[in-house]
């Protein structure tokens, strides 16, 4: 049975350099770009990325001008996001804590969720979190959710293959399975790095593309538009991808 609070512990510096290594800056670009356009966010809007990680949208945004709030369950990931924030000089307010415990100010122009951490939370967690993302973003405000786990993009075709990824001198295996009863996809990892190894299973619960608009209606948001990718495509029936654009 997978532990459901899997994510208190599961981001390490292991994998955190690992995804930090992968996330190449053109992929941050090009994000970055959409939500700013789409959103139309002019300079000086304040903006919660939650979870942000190791910070690597919340910094670009801080330099484009933006006024930034980043929080993240991982006390090494944003460690290293204030010691980048500092290195380039800039104003980003990053802090410790679950997802479901962002600022409930109503004063942040957009909320980003990125980097496929919408699954995982259980439904009741979830609808939580849309919650508390509501009582951020004020009335108008945005939504940007960034989810690889919707039904419509991990079912079709799904095998569960094995796979290795290399960045560096750290490579990962993943092995993948579909729980069935709970709708959960199973990740199990392997990190190696030198002598280093670290096992460790993410667990991504499996929502529909209908059932997120369901969540985001309870919590007070509009959906506005579903896209594949940055570039604008639409989303479709096997997209790897849902970049989901919401207003409060």
């Amino acid at each position: 049975m997978s532990n459901p609070d899997w994510y208190r512990t599961f981001f390490t510096e292991l994998p955190n350099e690992f995804w930090r290594r992968a996330a190449t800056p053109e992929w941050t670009v090009a994000d970055v770009d959409f939500i700013v356009s789409r959103l139309g966010l002019a300079p000086g809007s304040r903006i919660l990325d939650a979870p942000c990680g190791s910070g690597r949208h919340s910094l670009l945004l801080a330099a484009r001008g933006h006024r930034v709030t980043g929080v993240d369950i991982s006390p090494e990931a944003v460690t290293h996001a204030r010691a980048a924030a500092a290195t380039a000089g800039l104003d980003v307010d990053f802090t410790v804590g679950d997802m479901r415990d962002v600022p409930r100010t109503g004063a942040f122009d957009t909320a980003l969720c990125l980097g496929n951490s919408f699954g995982y939370l259980d439904p009741a967690g979830t609808a939580q979190f849309v919650s508390a993302l509501a009582g951020a973003v004020r009335p108008g405000g945005g939504l940007v959710i960034d989810f690889g786990a919707t039904a419509e993009s991990i079912l079709p075709g799904f095998t569960g293959e094995r796979d290795v990824m290399r960045t560096g001198d750290i490579e990962v295996e993943t092995r993948t399975e579909y729980d069935l009863a709970e709708s959960r996809l199973l990740s199990r990892y392997t990190f190696r790095r030198g002598d280093q190894v670290l096992e460790t299973t993410a667990v991504h619960h499996i929502y529909t593309s209908g059932q997120l608009t369901g969540f985001l209606r309870a919590g007070g948001f509009t959906v506005t538009g579903r896209h594949a990718s940055p570039d604008g495509a639409p989303y479709e029936l096997g997209s790897p991808r849902l970049v989901l654009l919401a207003r409060r």
